[in-house]
């Protein structure tokens, strides 16, 4: 087999690259060839056709390819960039390394499959099935060297069935490790938080005890749903642990358990990051209080940052405005908080009772435009049809109806009505507003948080700090909920096992988009993963398709044309590594 090899070597680490000829019948015909070691030895690749000697010769000297047959784009930034940070947190490996050797049938490792799924959880989530496909209109498979033929879904539920829990468990606690020392996380405050994700699982499938009806978060009670719960780093939202429990459970059952965890791995997590492992708190929102969980919280000696509803803290909330002071205006605008100690959930602690303009601008509205008017509404509809005599509900059920519209408690005590009439033809309504009353909600509870922690050192401004590290959390939630990227749905496992395993890689996906967020940050450019993920996705790849003499077609492979920001984003990510050869 005749080689045309250039003078100097065409190096494009870790490959090596040459021009190989190979002969058939009576023409030879010349490749792009890029060889590397693998287990030692040197093997092929990748290669690219290039052409006949005539046709190379017709191009040096200027004859050019001509028109092109064809023109086919590829999804390359996104899939890219996902795939470097994945590729350099080693994250195939650790999954290798504890799951075992791959069978010998297999057409990938487990942790690579395992990181195929992450990757289009992050970038374009489909299904197994559908994984060939879109990764065969991706420029993945070039170079990943990894050839759609062996994706078939088959071969991820083999990958997926080859991990145990207690596997997952390990993998999962390596990889958050790996992410810290990696990044330089700074893990001194973590939120916790949690959610439920509604299924499609039919109602008789008894393989899949996790996925149960509750009280569903994105308003599906019709569905069975799974609950996640999640603890992030407080600054970037970095998942560091999660934990994956039946939907029908309240979040408050399943706080010892997440924090449990965290205890498990917190030392190491803190000493490969950049705080000592005793100063690590833990922050979460009132829905995880009770006394039995701050006492187990108390036990594991971990910090924290929680917070009272103010409804609940009628002692505080009926403080003048007087007693509380202006916190730190450049960090919090109008801020005002007043720092005290009170009896909560069984012991003195700290509690400080905080006063937001804006969130009280922004709950005046809300209650006046959405929750006083939609009761109004409801209200003048039953009131018009009982003045139209035609009803023949009782008083009882009338008045039980008005019960259900008012059951809000801010609106119950706001709205005053009265129900004249004995018989059913002859009720009728009347409403009103109480303005007394509704000043008085409004002035009592409006903009008001009552913040409650064991940091009796901690500046006033640096527990608020703290605990609004717990939006990380809720930010996290909200974009595994968005449809079209770091996506927990749609999800086509139906047993217990697999849903388990998916969730695994939509946290990986998760922590992949996270530091990419991070890493983008530290290099000047904030953006949100909806934005970043969108700017790297409009970076493609053209592959222009032109007519040989003989044989398959010469493919020549270009990037799209960027913009600054595109190139930026190319740089920080180092895209270049997996651009193709001009």
């Amino acid at each position: 087999m005749p080689v045309l090899a250039f003078p100097w070597p065409l190096v494009y680490y870790p490959y090596m690259a040459s021009i190989v000829g190979k002969r058939r019948g009576e023409a030879t015909y010349y490749y792009l060839v890029e060889s590397a070691r693998v287990g030692g030895k040197p093997r092929i690749v990748s290669q690219e056709y290039l052409g006949t000697a005539e046709e190379l010769a017709a191009a040096m000297r200027g004859g050019g390819l001509g028109l092109p047959d064809r023109i086919q784009h590829r999804d390359f930034g996104a899939v890219a960039a996902g795939w470097g940070v994945l590729e350099d947190l080693g994250v195939a490996g650790i999954i290798d390394e504890v799951a075992g050797e791959r069978r010998s049938d297999a057409g990938a490792s487990v942790g690579t499959y395992l990181v195929l799924a992450a990757l289009n959880r992050l970038a374009d989530p489909c299904s197994k099935r559908g994984f060939a496909e879109w990764w065969a209109k991706t420029a993945a498979p070039r170079f990943t060297k990894i050839p759609a033929s062996v994706l078939d879904h088959r071969r991820f539920w083999d990958a997926m069935h080859a991990v145990t829990a207690e596997q997952l468990a390990e993998i999962s606690r390596r990889i958050a490790l790996q992410a810290v020392a990696v990044s330089g996380l700074d893990c001194s405050s973590v939120a916790l938080d949690m959610t439920n994700f509604a299924t499609f699982i039919d109602t008789a499938n008894g393989k899949a005890p996790i996925a149960q009806r509750g009280k569903a978060k994105q308003k599906r009670s019709d569905l069975r749903l799974v609950g996640l719960g999640l603890v992030v780093t407080r600054d970037d939202g970095i998942p560091l642990t999660w934990h994956a429990y039946p939907g029908d459970r309240p979040d408050v059952t399943q706080f010892p358990a997440m924090v449990d965890q965290l205890r498990g791995q917190y030392e190491a997590i803190c000493a490969a990051g950049a705080a000592p492992a005793a100063d690590m708190t833990v922050v979460f929102d009132a829905g995880q209080n009770s006394g039995a969980n701050f006492a187990h919280l108390a036990s594991t000696r971990l910090h924290y940052i929680g917070s009272v509803p103010a409804s609940d803290c009628p002692d505080l909330t009926a403080l003048t405005a007087s007693v509380r002071a202006l916190v730190d205006r450049e960090r919090f605008g109008g801020l005002t908080a007043y720092d005290t100690r009170r009896e909560t959930y069984g012991t003195q602690r700290r509690a400080i009772l905080t006063h937001s303009p804006e969130l009280h601008e922004s709950q005046t509205r809300g209650f006046e435009g959405t929750t006083l008017a939609k009761a109004g509404r409801k209200l003048d509809e039953l009131a018009a049809t009982l003045a139209r005599g035609k009803t023949r509900r009782s008083k009882d059920k009338v008045e039980a109806e008005i019960a259900a519209i008012t059951r809000k408690p801010w609106v119950r005590r706001v709205i005053t009505w009265q129900l004249s009439g004995s018989q059913p033809k002859d009720l009728r309504l009347a409403w009103g507003i109480d303005v007394a009353a509704r000043a008085a909600r409004e002035d009592e509870l409006f903009g008001k948080h009552v913040l409650i922690t064991d940091h009796d050192d901690w500046p006033v401004a640096e527990v608020i700090a703290g605990y609004r590290s717990q939006s990380e959390a809720e930010f996290s939630f909200r974009q595994m909920k968005d449809p079209h990227m770091v996506s927990f749905s749609p999800m086509f496992h139906w047993t217990e096992h697999n849903i388990r395993v998916h969730v695994f890689t939509c946290v990986l996906a998760l922590q992949a988009a996270h530091l990419m967020r991070l890493k983008a940050r530290r290099a000047g450019l904030d953006l949100s993963v909806r934005v970043l993920l969108g700017e790297l996705a409009a970076i493609g790849e053209t592959v222009l398709l032109y007519p040989g003499q003989r044989g398959r077609p010469r493919a020549h492979r270009m990037l799209t044309e960027t913009t600054p920001v595109q190139d930026k984003l190319s740089d920080i990510f180092g895209l270049a590594r997996y651009a193709p050869r001009r």
